[in-house]
């Protein structure tokens, strides 16, 4: 079948089974874009308003569903404008294929009009980039880019596709790919380290799990309760792990982290086993390296080689799918009773619950609190809701406080920490799953970066709820400005606009609320609605998160107040 370049970039997209796009077009992808419109039926593409933000689009889609993302800019500004998102993708481990539209082939490295190295400039953010100069290579290409992207540790890649080979001929066929020469990510697991390390964590008197997102990518949430509970050890969760395992599990303990659970942290330095389940070792999680965990032997159960031994060193370092090998774990593991080491966790959470989670849920002070804000979210949503946060002060109380029933629920940007990222990443995440309930938590400052988003959902009606906490500052940096800059508030604090006018131009329901009085029905009335929805809450303006692990002290210093 001959047919243009641009049109089988199209057809090999569907034949991937992509059904849903988000790009903006420009000169040198045009060529696509009039094969698109021949395509409108089979393939649903989103104009954001931003670049930026079809790439956080395309993250939130892959999130919540499993599947590849896909975004699509034009040459240029368009192609630099995905960078934060790819790079976003890069750290979290999320799947996107980026397309992006070059200047033709003669004109590469003639600084020709809107002419980037796209190539150059995306290679240290993404898992694999090609550029293509001729037709007959699209089909090839794109059927590698789809399997490197999802296959191993998920990760963006990049296509950059020069006009010459849009415009230019090629007898189309597609084959799906399956392997890549020199390109390693399966790795059989190791029996011998299977036994030894089941043997650590049989020997065991206090075990500890951390998870993280590696649980969610290897869709391994059952073989990880299963662990769990066959050998009752405690489990905390990194940012990015939560909604792994049901909030309400009796063997869940919280979340570990710069403003995670007092006992997770605390108990990190008191475990003699700690079990790493797809996490890697970030900076916001270990504290100070030369003090974390050194009482305990580390087992790291990872996917990819580069993350074991990089921050913390591992006695028994398993690597490989991390499905494949808790499934050959588990008939090696015995049955345990750890109740008595459970209740240690339970001890610091009484703790914290009356210096903090206390007076963040439910404050008698007169001023509204981010936390009784989460607290009613999860009243009303009793944990069904997928929670998309941004970047902030707001980011770590929805994390904190946000319940989840159910995998792949909890959508943020964890490695990168963009802000901006929540509300473009809610439209993909309500696409993905129509079905269920999503919920954007965005700071006033994270609102302002990519809030013409709200064009897009205006336009596609996407029925997605949008809550702005708003405290009128930059409030994470504000914090530490309070607390380690001795109150030098230096370009933190923000004069916003009238939120609700804003949203109100884009024809959607806005409500803003100050006082307690009103935020339950405010959010009954939100979450309700059958369109999208903007609830603007006034909070306190000089709240702080705790706890709070100071910046490189030990997790054994978390600080309550």
């Amino acid at each position: 079948m001959e047919v243009l370049g641009a049109e089988a970039v199209v057809k090999s997209l569907l034949e991937e089974g992509v059904d849903t796009i988000y790009g903006y077009p420009g000169g040198a992808i045009m060529p696509v874009y009039d094969e698109l419109f021949k395509y409108q039926k089979e393939l649903h593409h989103i104009l954001t308003r931003h670049e930026q933000g079809a790439a956080h689009a395309a993250q939130g889609y892959a999130r919540v569903t499993g599947e590849v993302g896909v975004c699509i800019a034009t040459s240029g500004p368009g192609a630099t404008n995905l960078i934060t998102g790819i790079a976003d993708a890069q750290i979290d481990s999320t799947a996107i294929v980026c397309i992006t539209g070059q200047v033709a082939e003669h004109l590469l490295g003639t600084d020709a009009f809107q002419e980037t190295d796209i190539i150059g400039i995306s290679s240290p953010v993404t898992k694999w980039n090609y550029q293509i100069t001729q037709a007959n290579e699209i089909p090839t290409i794109l059927a590698k880019a789809f399997y490197i992207a999802r296959s191993g540790r998920p990760g963006p890649v990049l296509v950059d596709i020069t006009k010459n080979a849009q415009l230019a001929y090629l007898d189309f066929s597609y084959k799906k790919c399956d392997s890549v020469r020199s390109y390693g990510h399966a790795y059989p697991i190791d029996e011998n380290k299977l036994k030894e390390a089941a043997s650590v964590i049989n020997e065991s008197k206090k075990p500890y799990i951390v998870f993280g997102q590696g649980v969610i990518l290897a869709k391994a949430e059952k073989e990880l309760k299963t662990l769990i509970e066959k050998a009752s050890i405690p489990s905390a969760s990194t940012v990015l792990g939560l909604s792994a395992l049901p909030s309400d599990h009796p063997l869940s303990v919280g979340m570990v982290g710069m403003h995670g659970n007092y006992g997770p942290n605390v108990l990190t330095n008191e475990c003699d086993v700690l079990i790493a389940l797809g996490m890697r070792f970030d900076d916001r999680v270990t504290g100070k390296l030369e003090t974390y965990a050194k009482q305990a032997k580390v087992l790291h159960f990872e996917i990819d080689p580069a993350e074991i031994n990089k921050n913390i060193k591992a006695d028994v370092a398993v690597l490989g799918s991390l499905k494949d090998s808790l499934s050959k774990i588990l008939p090696l593991i015995n049955e345990t009773d750890h109740s008595k080491w459970l209740e240690e966790f339970r001890k610091y959470d009484i703790i914290e619950f009356e210096k903090v989670i206390k007076n963040d849920l439910y404050p008698t002070k007169e001023n509204l609190t981010m936390g009784e804000v989460m607290h009613l979210i999860n009243q009303k949503t009793k944990g069904d809701a997928t929670i998309v946060s941004d970047v902030g002060q707001h980011q770590m109380v929805a994390c904190r406080y946000a319940k989840f029933k159910a995998t792949r629920s909890n959508v943020t940007s964890g490695g990168l920490g963009t802000m901006g990222f929540a509300l473009p990443a809610a439209m993909g995440a309500k696409m993905g799953c129509p079905d269920k309930e999503v919920i954007a938590i965005i700071g006033d400052g994270g609102f302002q970066m990519t809030l013409q988003e709200l064009g897009t959902i205006f336009q596609t009606e996407i029925p997605v709820k949008i809550v702005i906490l708003n405290n009128q500052f930059l409030g994470m940096v504000r914090q530490w400005q309070e607390l380690f800059f001795e109150f030098r508030y230096a370009q933190t604090e923000m004069k916003n606009p009238d939120f609700i006018k804003i949203a109100e131009a884009y024809h959607i329901p806005a409500k803003r609320v100050v006082k307690r009085d009103d935020l339950k029905d405010a959010i009954d009335a939100m979450v309700e609605s059958k369109s999208a929805y903007l609830l603007e809450v006034v909070v306190e303006k000089e709240d702080n998160i705790f706890p709070m692990i100071p910046s490189g002290a030990s997790v054994s210093d978390i600080r309550l107040s």
